[in-house]
């Protein structure tokens, strides 16, 4: 299994696979694409370009821009949707709280309440592991089981600790708006959110909404902040600024009472003041630690 970046896409020549997947495309590194969403779109389907009619495309059939390519593209590969919002005739979607797989007449069903991690976009993380599980012919009890025990990465929305009743979470890996509003829609607490970093071309409109209802305060992590100031003065109270996780986490340990949760989701690069985000996220939990 390979995860490819659109840099790695725009490289390719003769790479195939024989079962791809596209889980969404939402604008990310707009800087690297003249700040053309299209191009990158068109990088992003580059993970197609060789795919024969034995081939398979697994794809998010809620995803507008997916979608539109679609209509406008042609890609030799079967196509296999998944979706939370829509039946779907072949492929998965949601049905009475349970994942439901309809591929090779072969059916699968999981009651959403047994998977291991939670949130809208983790059902379609399985959905789409699960049908590229099924057309590599796994045992269907397998990837039960396997959805069952899967505890999700580090730094994707991992749960730090619990300090003096607040929550701590780190998602440094949410490095563009798109996984950040995941992150916030998942938040079922007043949230302090920590945010920032080297922007990309970054647009947080999408965001608004969100932030209006579940966030109280914003501790912004990166040396320039303006665009986060001017996009969500007028909906947040508090908006700080510090220059350092070990700060940021005292700043929001001081904002944060209990019941609430402070999280870790910074929608940016993190070159500005780390060595990546990994380093990001762990200096994070070290200072949560620390507390």
């Amino acid at each position: 299994m390979l995860e490819l970046s659109s840099f790695q896409l725009d490289g390719i020549e003769e790479f195939n696979s024989h079962i791809a997947v596209l889980t969404n495309i939402t604008p990310d590194h707009l800087d690297r694409y003249e700040y053309d969403f299209d191009k990158y779109i068109a990088s992003k389907f580059r993970i197609t370009k060789n795919q024969k009619a034995t081939d398979y495309l697994i794809y998010d059939a809620d995803d507008e821009a997916i979608n539109n390519w679609l209509k406008e593209n042609k890609t030799a590969a079967k196509l296999v949707p998944f979706s939370v919002e829509k039946k779907i005739e072949y492929g998965a979607f949601l049905e009475n709280n349970n994942i439901i797989i309809n591929i090779n007449k072969d059916k699968l069903t999981m009651p959403l309440s047994t998977l291991s991690i939670k949130g809208k976009h983790n059902t379609k993380n399985a959905m789409a592991a699960s049908m590229a599980a099924q057309l590599l012919k796994v045992r269907k009890q397998t990837i039960k089981e396997s959805l069952e025990d899967f505890e999700g990465a580090e730094h994707r929305l991992e749960n730090v600790a619990k300090v003096r009743g607040v929550e701590y979470i780190n998602d440094s890996k949410a490095t563009n708006v798109n996984a950040t509003y995941y992150a916030l829609e998942c938040m079922d607490k007043t949230t302090v959110w920590i945010v920032g970093g080297v922007d990309k071309g970054n647009d947080y409109n999408d965001l608004l909404p969100l932030v209006r209802e579940k966030v109280k305060a914003i501790v912004c992590l990166g040396l320039d902040n303006d665009k986060i100031k001017n996009t969500f003065g007028n909906v947040v109270d508090i908006i700080v600024e510090t220059a350092g996780a070990e700060e940021a986490v005292k700043v929001s340990h001081k904002l944060a009472e209990k019941g609430e949760t402070v999280l870790l989701s910074p929608a940016c690069a993190s070159f500005d003041l780390f060595e990546n985000y990994e380093d990001r996220g762990r200096q994070f939990k070290r200072a949560v630690r620390s507390l």
